[in-house]
This record gives structure tokens, C-alpha cells and sequence, in this order.
């Protein structure tokens, strides 16, 4: 039974509308407002679209506040960020809320002492650069890098998506006290459709560690059609040109979640993932999982998909033809799939997060921080 809080009435909930980031901050907040408390979504970076905007009025107690300040990593220095504490603090004053959910480390670094908090690592970029590039993250991140750790010494609880992306943070920035997993979560899906011959594919393809180039390279040599949504110009002039994939394009959630609904299998090529939510959704829809051979994704998924090595066009190829040659295969892996998906509930996910305001809100009445070092044991489902 979901146990909140007695004095937790309302929370803000930082998110960007860029990233991955905005369909989690909207999922919690659907979540919270199940167990009656309203969220604030507060933003900042790019502003969102109106269709990210009819998201949050939808929510019963959700509202939108955006502020005037950069996303830390588009910041070109830390003092493009010096503001944010005393930003972050105003809104909390401003919306009466009772805790800061922050889902960037460097957001806790400077905030007010006694003002209860929770840090969630989405990503980071020096765990991107060690998964995308390998070796050294450029000299001049060391300020990221800085910030990034002042973050996870601030907070009294940080929370992880994956126990992979966990390991990753500690290799990079040593141990960190308080740090728990809590898997990330995704809403049913619609009534199952009859599946059709494509693969479809769904990501900020402008990010280099979603890999697009090798899932495009990889439409030239399989028997059925790929089909990539998302993004392909990013807020730093990236870009992403397909040659083999047919583009869509940026969709909204709902469109998404039809593409996936009707395609037989999914792919995601993806070089860096600290969770992975358009796996996670498609898997919902008994898709078929074609997924980089990765340790996030084989952490939750392993079992039940194909995996391929990510930087190999035609291992990619091999795996989807495998798929579209055999539906007793294809069959059996969406089943498999939808049955490990099942578990990552949005009930689940707030009831986790409550557990985890709740300590945040006793630690900072009473002025403790748990260090407790975690054992990162696998994800089940």
C-alpha cells in the first residue's frame, strides 16, 4: 500500500524539455497526482512545445513554471549557473512546495541547508563520453566534472534509473554516499494492434550516443523497412542525416506509442543509456527488441531480446532479419518483453520515490545523510 508523507503536499520536480528528462518528470508527476500530490514542473534550457504544455495542464494538479536559465550541460562555464540555487529556491517559495525532486546533480550544488531534496542522475557527460568516446573526457569538462561531484556530496540521497548507469557514476566520480536505485517506469499500453512488417526506432538521433548513423547504415541491408522518429538537429547545432532509414521526424508521445504499436520490432542502437524509456514503451506494445549489446540493456532486457554489437551495422542487420524470418521468434520475444515490462509500473515507481522523499524529508529534520554505500544488485523484474 502507497504510504505518503503526512506534510508532503506538493513537490517540485525539475526537467528539461529536450531530452528524456520531460517523459519521466511527466510520468511522476501522473504518478504523484494518483496519491495526491500535485507536482510543479520546473523548467529550463529550450522551452517546451505546446504539445508538452497540454501534457502537464492534463495532469490533475500538475503546472509548468519555466525559468531563465541554461541547462547545465549547455552551460559553457559554471558561472552560467550560479543562479540556479537561487532560482530553484525562489520557485520552491513561490509554489509552496514541500521538496525539490532535481534530475541533475549540479542543481543541488549551493542550495539553501535545511531545504529537503532528491537527486536523480539521469546522465551526465562524462558518463556519455566514456560510453560514446572512451577514454578521457576533454580537459576543459573538468568544471562538469567538479559540479557534478559537489552535487552528490550535497545531496543526502541520489537515485539511479539502472544499477549499470550506478557503476558508471561511482568509476567516474568515486563513491557516493546514499545511492539507490529506482528503476524508471512507463504508462500501459493501448489495446494490442496487429503487428506490421517494419522496425521502427525512436530517439534524439542528433545525440551521437543514440547511434543513429549504424541503425541507418543497417536499413540498406535488412528484408524489412526502419523507420526512425525523433529529433535531428539538437540545441548545439548537432545534426543527423539519414540515408537508409525512413525519417519521420520529431512525434508526439501519443504518435509514438502508435508507431509502436503497430511495428513488429524495435530498435536501439543506442552507444549510452542509463535506462533506455522508448525500449521500455515499445516492449509495452509486445514489439520484438533488436537492442545494442550494452550493460544497461542487457541488465533489463536480457532474456528478452536480441542484442547486437552496437557499433556494427550489419550484426544489426542480422538480428532484424532474424526477427522478420521467424514469427514464432518474434512472437515469443514481444510476449517475453511485454511480461519483463510489465513490472516497471508507474505505481511502482512512486512508491519508490515516496520511500525516498520520506528520507530525504527525515534526513534533512534531523540533519543526517546517509553514506551507506549500496550493493548494485541486477534489476528484476
Amino acid at each position: 500500500m502507497l504510504r505518503r508523507p503526512l506534510n508532503l503536499r506538493r513537490i517540485l520536480v525539475t526537467v528539461d524539455a529536450v531530452g528524456g528528462v520531460w517523459r519521466y518528470a511527466v510520468d511522476v508527476a501522473r504518478g504523484m497526482a494518483g496519491a495526491g500530490v500535485s507536482v510543479v514542473l520546473v523548467g529550463s534550457g529550450p522551452p517546451p512545445s505546446p504539445a508538452q504544455r497540454r501534457e502537464v495542464d492534463a495532469i490533475p494538479g500538475g503546472a509548468l513554471d519555466w525559468l531563465d536559465a541554461p541547462l547545465d550541460w549547455m552551460a559553457g562555464d559554471a558561472s552560467e549557473l550560479a543562479g540556479v540555487p537561487r532560482l530553484l529556491a525562489a520557485a520552491t517559495e513561490r509554489h509552496s512546495a514541500d521538496l525539490l525532486h532535481l534530475n541533475t546533480p549540479v542543481q543541488a550544488v549551493g542550495l539553501p541547508v535545511g531545504l529537503p531534496f532528491v537527486v536523480v542522475s539521469h546522465s551526465c557527460v562524462h558518463t556519455w563520453w566514456q560510453a560514446v568516446r572512451s577514454g578521457a573526457a576533454p580537459a576543459e569538462w573538468g568544471w562538469r566534472h567538479d559540479m557534478t561531484r559537489a552535487g552528490f556530496d550535497a545531496a543526502r540521497l541520489t537515485l539511479a534509473p539502472t544499477a549499470s548507469h550506478a557503476r558508471a557514476l561511482v568509476e567516474a566520480y568515486g563513491k557516493i554516499g546514499g545511492l539507490k536505485i529506482v528503476p524508471n517506469a512507463a504508462a500501459p499500453a493501448a489495446a494490442a494492434q496487429p503487428k506490421e512488417p517494419f522496425v521502427f526506432a525512436a530517439g534524439r538521433w542528433w545525440d551521437e550516443g543514440k547511434n543513429g548513423r549504424v541503425l541507418d547504415e543497417a536499413a540498406g541491408k535488412t528484408a524489412w523497412p526502419i523507420v526512425m522518429a525523433g529529433a535531428v538537429e539538437g540545441p548545439l547545432g548537432q545534426r543527423f542525416a539519414a540515408t537508409g532509414a525512413r525519417m519521420l521526424g520529431p512525434l508526439d508521445a501519443a504518435a509514438v506509442r502508435a508507431e509502436m504499436g503497430r511495428a513488429a520490432v524495435f530498435a536501439a542502437p543506442s552507444l549510452y543509456e542509463p535506462f533506455g524509456l522508448a525500449v521500455l514503451e515499445a516492449a509495452l506494445s509486445r514489439a520484438a527488441l533488436v537492442l545494442a549489446d550494452i550493460p544497461t540493456f542487457r541488465e533489463l532486457w536480457g532474456g528478452a531480446a536480441l542484442f547486437a554489437a552496437p557499433r556494427d551495422p550489419a550484426a544489426f542487420a542480422r538480428a532484424i532479419d532474424a526477427l522478420a524470418s521467424d514469427e514464432s521468434l518474434r512472437r515469443d520475444l514481444g510476449a517475453r518483453a511485454r511480461t519483463r515490462a510489465a513490472s516497471f509500473t508507474i505505481e511502482r515507481q512512486t512508491t519508490l520515490l515516496m520511500e525516498a522523499y520520506a528520507g530525504a524529508m527525515a534526513g534533512a529534520a534531523s540533519g543526517r545523510c546517509d553514506t551507506r554505500q549500496p550493493e548494485f544488485a541486477e534489476v528484476s523484474p
